[in-house]
């Protein structure tokens, strides 16, 4: 279930990404003039939009399930920009649903020295550390992260706190 939440955050995420294109597409027919030609624009693409492509195209094989195809898009976009942090991260997520935890680990170490402020990223490794058997080493990540304000591991601990609550109460 937790899982899912994650794959289903990568989904809006790029759904918002491809509606924002259609967006700015829209936007620039709708400024050209019928008859009238358009100036002559460069279309030379940056390193960072290509490794943001590279990233999207990622997130959404990661999204249905193909993490392979997915981790060869997060190569293509590291290529291009080695310090996109989400790139490191999702190349993480999806080792770590092929079940390659080290590799998934190392990825996902790269993106939290890239941004060690982000409490979804700790949660990220968390879940690896769960699916790898380091139980103690994942329950530091979620409450790393949960300070940090990722709700997914605010959630997380709330649930597995709530039986001790119980028994406590």
């Amino acid at each position: 279930m937790k899982g899912s939440r994650i794959r289903c955050r990568f989904l809006l995420s790029v759904l918002i990404v491809l509606v924002t294109i259609g967006f700015i597409q829209l936007a620039a027919a709708a400024e050209a003039v019928p008859g009238k030609a358009a100036p002559a624009k460069q279309t030379r693409v940056s390193d960072a939009e290509k490794a943001g492509y590279w990233f999207r195209k990622g997130a959404l094989c990661a999204t249905y399930g193909n993490d392979r195809a997915a981790i060869a898009y997060f190569n293509k976009a590291l290529a291009l920009n080695p310090g996109h942090r989400g790139a490191h991260f999702s190349k993480g997520v999806s080792y770590g649903q092929l079940g390659h935890y080290q590799k998934a680990l190392d990825a996902i170490d790269k993106a939290i020295a890239l941004e060690p402020g982000n409490g979804h990223f700790y949660y990220g490794r968390g879940r690896v550390q769960l699916l790898a058997g380091r139980k103690s080493q994942a329950m530091l990540d979620f409450r790393k992260a949960a300070d940090l304000g990722d709700e997914d591991a605010q959630i997380y601990l709330g649930d597995i706190d709530a039986p001790s609550k119980i028994i406590l109460d």
